[in-house]
Formats: structure tokens, sequence, C-alpha cells
């Protein structure tokens, strides 16, 4: 476990809370919305960290609301512990994409399948290039401008990938 006491989900988790409390709806809604680009969290995820963050004392949960909607608020504690993680050593990333696992596996597939999922792929990354393009420009217009920086990085990875798919063999 890092100096910090939070892996990277429950990071995100305090970090989206500095905006101000939230449920855990609320809280996998906003991080789709900035952070999902790039990095996924699961509603599991969410729900499993957001009660061992209470536990300690990183998050305050406040008065259910309708439907039994739990807010969680960030408390100092959570700050300081967020303040930590955001000044350790990042961890490694790992690179995690379906269609590349696809065509290591390219021996044993006709070139018809590879050539239909690659294509399925391009027209997936050309939408969500698109899609983050209208976002950045709306999120820089606002004044948004780090969480705008990290759509960048998303914009440049499908890029590659498009331009990845454009070369990668089916035969």
């Amino acid at each position: 476990m890092p100096e910090s006491g939070v892996n990277a989900t429950a990071a995100a988790l305090l970090g989206l809370l500095h905006d101000g409390p939230m449920t855990g709806g609320q809280l996998m809604a906003e991080a789709d919305r900035r952070l999902g680009a790039y990095w996924s969290m699961t509603r599991s995820q969410v729900y499993r960290e957001l009660p061992a963050l209470a536990d300690m004392g990183y998050v305050r949960m406040g008065k259910p609301g309708p439907r039994s909607s739990q807010p969680y608020s960030i408390t100092p504690s959570g700050r300081r512990a967020f303040s930590r993680w955001l000044n350790e050593e990042p961890a490694r990333e790992a690179v995690r994409n379906p269609v590349v696992l696809r065509a290591a596996f390219g021996n044993l597939q006709t070139p018809n399948t590879l050539a239909s999922a690659y294509a399925e792929a391009a027209d997936y990354h050309s939408q969500a290039l698109a899609d983050l393009r209208e976002t950045v420009k709306t999120m820089k217009r606002d004044g948004d401008t780090f969480t705008a920086a990290a759509q960048e990085f998303a914009i440049g990875y499908h890029k590659a990938v498009l331009a990845w798919l454009k070369t990668a063999p089916t035969k």
C-alpha cells in the first residue's frame, strides 16, 4: 500500500470529492465525465472504496437521501491523504487493448475475422476521438484547463490506435 494509504481508484474518488459532497451514483457520473476517457472505474469499485475510505476517516457519510442514496464528503484527513497521494511516484500503467490482444494471436484467426475486428475498432476510436475533441473545446471554453489537458491524453491515445490499425497485419 502506498504511503498515502489509498490506491488510485480511492484517490480519484477523493479528488472528485474536492468539488463537494456526492453520492456513489454522482461520483460514478462525474468520474465518467471527467476521467472516463483515460481512467475506468466500475460501480463495484466505487461502492467498495467508499466504505473503506469512511473507515479510514478520509470521507464522512451524510444523511441518507432519496432511495437511500448516501452522500459522502471528504474530511481534512482525506484531503491530506489525497495530497500525499499526489506527491507519491505514480504507479506504472498497464496497457490493455483487446484488439491488440487479438492481433497477437492473428495467426490463429482468418484474415476476415481480424479485418472485421480492426474495422469495428476503427469505428469506435474515430467516434471517441470526435466526441473528445468536442468535449475538450467545451472544457477549454469553460476554463477547465487541467481536465481538458487530461482529455488531450485520450485524444492522443485514440489517434495512436487509429494510426496502428492502418498498418496492423491481417495475414
